[in-house]
C-alpha cells in the first residue's frame, strides 16, 4: 500500500481582518470538543455571546503578530513540513483543523500522489480533547465519508518520548543561554476541569485533587494535565533545573466553569510579589509559535509580569522549525515506514 503522511496542526484565520477571524473563530469554537455542551447552548454561547464581541479583540491581538508571509502558525508549519519532506521519500500533506487549509484538502492532495495508507501526525505532544482529539476525530470522518480507500494509523501524544523530551530540552537550554532567571514558568494551554474527567477511561481517577496524576493510573494515556506537568518533570530533570525554580501553570481561560490550575497570568503576579525579578516562560503545549504564545504570553505575558513588579522576561521560542525537531519528525516517518512502528512513548 502506498504511504504517506498528513501533519495537522490548530489552523489560522486567512488574514488579520473580521471577514476572515470572525468565520474561523465559528469553527474554533462550534467544534463539540472545545466548548463540549448541548448543540443548543453552544450555539448560543457562541453566536448569540462569544461572535458579537470576541472578534474585535482577537483581530486585534492577530494583528499584532502578524507576519509580512502571513500567519505565523501557517507559515511555520509549512517550513516545518518543508524541512521533513527534504528528508523522507513518502508524500507529506499539511492541513489545519481549523481553516481554509482543510484536512479533507491535505488527504485529497496525498489521493492524488496515489497514498491510501496514512500516518496521521497532530501537531501536539499531549492528549486533548479540544486538540489531539478532535483533530483525530475530524480526520476519520473525512476518511470515511471522502476518502473510504484510505487506511490511517494515528501518532501516539509524543510528549514523554525520550527524543522529543531531548529535542525539547535543548532548545529550552538554548533559549535560557545567557539569561540569570529567578524562575522558569512552563505554560500550558488551559483547558476546563471538566475536559479531564471526560477523558478519564476509568470514569474515577481522575480527581484533580493535586494527588491524582501522581498515582500511576491508565487514565494517564488521555490526562492533559497528568501529561503537562510530566513534561515539566521530564524536562526539569534532563536539565537539571533547581526544583524551587520551576513551576507550571495555565492560560488561556474562558467562561466561568473550573479550569486548570494556577492560571499562568496569576502566576506572573504571585511571582513578581515573590521578589522574582527575572522570569522565563516557556510554552511547551505547542510545537509552533501562534496567537497565544506571540501575544499572550510573549507580548501580554511580559506586561502583566512587568506591571506586578517583575522587570527581565523572555518567552523561548517554540521547537517551531528547528532541524533537529525536523530531523526527529522525519525519523518517526522513516521508521513507520520501514519498520511500522511508532515512536515509544511512557506513561509516569
Amino acid at each position: 500500500m502506498p504511504k504517506g503522511v498528513l501533519l495537522v496542526n490548530l489552523g489560522s484565520p486567512e488574514s488579520p481582518t473580521p471577514k476572515d477571524v470572525k468565520p474561523y473563530l465559528d469553527e474554533f469554537l462550534m467544534d463539540e470538543r472545545v466548548i463540549d455542551v448541548n448543540p443548543v447552548l453552544r450555539n448560543i454561547i457562541v453566536r448569540g455571546i462569544i461572535l458579537n464581541t470576541r472578534p474585535k479583540r482577537s483581530v486585534e491581538a492577530y494583528a499584532k503578530i502578524w507576519w509580512d508571509e502571513g500567519s505565523p502558525l501557517i507559515v511555520i508549519s509549512e517550513r516545518f513540513t518543508e524541512k521533513v519532506r527534504q528528508q523522507t521519500s513518502l508524500p507529506i500533506a499539511l492541513g489545519m483543523r481549523y481553516g481554509t487549509m482543510s484536512i479533507k484538502n491535505a488527504l485529497q492532495e496525498l489521493k492524488e500522489q496515489g497514498v491510501d495508507e496514512v500516518l496521521l501526525v497532530p501537531l501536539y505532544p499531549h492528549y486533548a480533547m479540544s486538540s489531539y482529539e478532535t483533530v483525530v476525530v475530524k480526520a476519520m470522518e473525512v476518511q470515511q465519508e471522502h476518502f473510504p480507500e484510505m487506511h490511517l494509523t494515528t501518532l501516539p501524544a509524543f510528549y514523554s518520548n525520550p527524543e522529543y523530551v531531548n529535542v525539547l530540552s535543548k532548545s529550552i537550554a538554548e533559549g535560557l543561554k545567557g539569561f540569570e532567571y529567578d524562575h522558569i514558568l512552563f505554560s500550558y494551554h488551559g483547558i476546563p476541569e471538566r475536559h479531564i474527567k471526560k477523558s478519564d477511561p476509568t470514569k474515577f481517577h481522575c480527581k484533580i485533587d493535586g494527588q491524582c496524576c501522581k498515582t500511576n493510573s491508565v487514565a494517564h494515556h488521555t490526562c492533559y494535565k497528568h501529561q503537562c506537568l510530566d513534561t515539566t518533570e521530564l524536562v526539569k530533570k534532563a536539565l537539571d533545573l533547581d526544583e524551587t525554580k520551576v513551576s507550571s501553570s495555565f492560560q488561556s481561560r474562558l467562561g466561568s466553569d473550573p479550569w486548570l490550575q494556577p492560571f499562568t497570568d496569576k502566576e506572573f503576579e504571585r511571582l513578581a510579589q515573590e521578589g522574582k525579578k527575572r522570569l522565563a516562560v516557556i510554552t511547551p503545549a505547542f510545537v509552533s509559535d501562534c496567537l497565544e504564545t506571540l501575544e499572550e504570553i510573549a507580548m501580554e505575558g511580559k506586561h502583566q509580569f512587568q506591571e506586578a513588579g517583575g522587570e527581565d522576561y523572555i518567552h523561548i521560542a517554540c521547537l517551531n522549525d528547528r532541524d533537529d525537531w525536523a530531523e526527529l519528525m522525519a525519523l518517526w516517518i522513516k521508521t513507520w515506514d520501514e519498520k511500522g512502528t511508532l515512536p515509544e512513548t511512557r506513561v509516569h
